[in-house]
């Protein structure tokens, strides 16, 4: 099969599309301009930024000679298949490396102003696409972490407003020693390239060669490894690392030859070469054409080729034909044995065109294709005249593809159509059949080549599994939380299994981070530790506050606005008369056994405030910093607030009360985060909600409810507005995203 497009610079566009698609794709060397390659394009960016000719104002570092030694060939040995593809790592010219230049001594070379100004020799955009290229292979993750570092270095050094993130990357990608004092587990790759990056412009600025410093930035990198083992490994990624190997080894080769036509050009000259090309400089190493993919190629060059299915891509009025006029400034192609000819006419033009499209119509034996894109508007794409020349009407086909064109689509398309109800019996017992063809397809070595086919390999297929060891020893009490309890019982068993048993749970987010400072203050507060004054505790905060990541500058100044206004309120709730309740303790750990039908469980937790009235009886607060609350109906049977009252008449403060039981009298929410009605104080007090005294033997059956639900293992998943924020919908069979993981 071969896919024909009019024009070349076409081609990697096609190919990348084709590719994404998991189609294995052929191009010919000649039909893609070397700096089109996707490996050789971060190459030439990174020569572009050191030599300086990507930087408006910069000045190349360029000397008219090469470096004395310098034999201009890298080394690739031909012991083996794959030795061919990996440029070794002794230096251009085997042990005649270039010397490594000091940074110092770069610091002028190629100077121009960034983006913004102040980025030095690099420009924000250059330094952003090579830290995001193979080689740095930064992360987006780390990329933002480290943005955020070097912001808050720059606040740290008293800089109140710094500049954007981008331009500090790019200044510290031109000078990877600020990077120093950062974390090198999100700055290693931005710091070996900034290196290497200062050792290519030192190398340039003392005459080295455009193939010097390629060598440089190329074997200073992990990325020859990466690609070697990706082509031992075979497969569609083996083959393209077979092809970015390849244009790396042409790459090298062309600006060898570069240097031995002419010589001491330079950097900026080598690169004003290769965006001069239109087609590929390397012809001379024309590969072996695969026949398990498909050939891309420009019409012109499909002449005397034939295969069974062509398809012939874009046939725009524009592209087909293309009326331009041809020929150089000079008009060279004019001179003829009798002298000048005139030029082409537009209908002379239009034949050419004509018979060109001809050709790639001819060239399949079997079946054509011919595809073209229709814009609703008048003034959009529209098909090529050509089409009407075939006499058949074209067909339109709206919208995408059902499904990419790779074999793990397919896979899974007729795994589903095993399964569908509402297919017809005749076509599921046609997948299955075509599912056992691809299952039993194997290599040279006898492996497997589409092991999912096969049914051994379907997760859905397995029943499902029990541990020979228990969760929980029936013959312990039951451990749980007061805080743990509402997510096992009312919210989500699934949610308290993965988050709490098996500790699958995100780490601590901004949010939990906001809420713990909040109750550290506020126990110090009631504790007599720091004094009930908002300026003391905004000064406390500010000490901590940094250590909170939040995404982004304006996030952490709005939380921090939203801390002092809980701050501000929980003050006011502080020191307001509560129906003449007294502190008794802040942060009270407790540890109780209670017993529930027929389980004990073992109640562990901490309770934010005790109070206590003028007839003793005990109260418990629970401050809460979330931004929703539950409604008075919830708040009624709130498990969190009833297990603390139960605890409270099993002696968790007896203690507190200097060895008496106190009995409940209620326990309360107050939500810092939120006002209180108008009624009750509005905005400068939070909204409390309050639990009356336990009555009933709800409590009890609650508790067993869940101690039986754990021992039995039961964590079957519940849907609610809980789902929004789990960190488990990727592998919940309740949620649409998980099911296709089991099922």
């Amino acid at each position: 099969m071969a896919v024909l497009t009019r024009a070349g610079a076409s081609l990697p566009a096609l190919r990348r599309a084709l590719t994404s698609a998991g189609v294995p794709v052929e191009t010919d060397a000649a039909d893609t301009p070397l700096r089109h390659e996707p490996a050789v394009a971060p190459l030439l960016l990174a020569l572009r930024a050191v030599s300086g000719a990507g930087a408006p104002g910069g000045s190349a570092p360029d000397a008219p000679a090469p470096a004395p030694g310098a034999t201009g060939e890298p080394v690739r040995g031909d012991s083996s298949a794959y030795d061919r593809y990996v440029v070794r790592a002794e230096g251009p010219g085997g042990d005649a490396a270039p010397a490594e230049a000091a940074p110092d001594d770069a610091s002028g070379a190629g100077a121009g102003p960034g983006r913004h100004g102040d980025g030095g020799w690099l420009d924000t955009e250059t330094a952003l696409a090579l830290l995001a290229s193979p080689l740095a292979g930064v992360d987006p993750a780390d990329l933002r972490r480290l943005g955020r570092a070097l912001r808050d270095e720059e606040r740290a050094a008293g800089n109140k407003v710094p500049p954007p993130s981008d331009v500090l990357l790019a200044r510290a990608l031109a000078e990877p020693e600020r990077l120093v004092a950062h974390d090198p587990a999100y700055t290693h790759g931005a710091q070996r390239l900034g290196r290497l990056l200062q050792k290519a412009r030192a190398l340039l600025a003392a005459g080295g060669t455009a193939e010097e410093a390629l060598w440089e930035l190329w074997q200073g990198t992990p990325w020859p490894g990466r690609l070697e083992r990706a082509a031992l490994r075979g497969g569609p990624a083996g083959r393209n690392a077979d092809r970015d190997l390849d244009a790396v080894c042409a790459l090298f080769e062309t600006a060898a030859r570069a240097e031995e036509r002419v010589g001491g050009r330079g950097a900026v000259n080598f690169l004003e070469e290769l965006d001069a090309q239109d087609i590929a400089a390397d012809t001379l190493t024309r590969r072996h054409t695969r026949p398990d993919a498909v050939r891309l190629m420009t019409a012109h060059r499909s002449k005397g080729l034939e295969w069974g299915l062509v398809v012939v891509a874009g046939v725009q009025e524009g592209l087909w034909p293309d009326l331009r006029r041809r020929g150089s400034l000079l008009e060279a192609d004019r001179i003829g044995r009798d002298g000048l000819a005139e030029p082409l006419t537009p209908g002379a033009l239009l034949a050419e065109e004509r018979r060109l499209f001809y050709v790639a119509a001819t060239r399949a034996r079997d079946r054509l294709v011919v595809t073209a894109v229709k814009a609703a508007a008048e003034d959009g794409d529209q098909p090529s005249r050509f089409l009407t020349e075939f006499g058949a009407e074209p067909k339109d086909v709206p919208g995408r593809p059902r499904r990419p064109l790779a074999v793990s689509a397919l896979v899974a398309e007729l795994r589903a159509t095993t399964v569908d109800p509402e297919a017809s019996p005749a076509l599921r017992e046609a997948a299955a059949h075509r599912l056992a063809r691809l299952a039993a397809l194997t290599d040279d070595e006898g492996q497997p080549l589409v092991p999912a086919a096969h049914p051994d390999r379907w997760w859905g297929l397995f029943e499902p599994t029990r541990s020979a060891a228990p969760l929980r020893d029936r013959d312990r009490p039951v451990a749980l939380s007061p805080s743990s309890l509402d997510n096992l019982v009312s919210t989500c068993s699934l949610q308290w299994f993965l988050g709490r048993e098996v500790k699958a749970d995100t780490p601590a987010t901004a949010a939990q981070g906001f809420g713990n400072v909040v109750h550290v203050l506020a126990d110090e507060v009631a504790s007599g530790r720091t004094p009930a004054d908002l300026d003391v505790l905004m000064a406390r905060l500010d000490s901590v506050w940094d250590a909170l990541a939040f995404d982004a500058p304006w996030k952490s100044a709005q939380e921090k606005q939203n801390a002092r206004v809980a701050l501000e309120r929980f003050l006011n709730w502080h020191v307001m008369d509560r129906g003449g309740r007294a502190p008794a303790a802040s942060e009270h750990d407790f540890d109780v056994t209670l017993e529930a039908g027929e389980y004990e469980v073992r109640i562990r937790g901490s309770m934010d405030r005790v109070e206590t009235d003028a007839q003793g009886r005990a109260y418990v607060v629970d401050f809460k910093t979330g931004k929703s609350a539950p409604t008075k109906d919830e708040v009624a049977r709130h498990p969190q607030l009833a297990v603390y009252q139960l605890a409270v008449r099993e002696g968790a403060l007896d203690e507190v009360f200097d060895g008496r039981r106190p009995e409940p009298g209620g326990a309360e929410l107050v939500q810092l985060r939120q006002a209180a009605p108008k009624k009750e104080g509005g905005d400068a007090l939070p909204k409390v909600q309050a639990q009356e005294s336990l009555s009933g033997e709800w409590v009890g059956e609650l508790l067993a409810g869940a101690a039986g639900r754990v021992l039995d293992e039961r964590f079957a998943p519940t849907t609610g507005q809980h789902c929004t924020t789990c960190s488990f919908r990727a592998s919940c069979s309740a949620r649409p995203e998980g099911r296709h993981v089991i099922e």
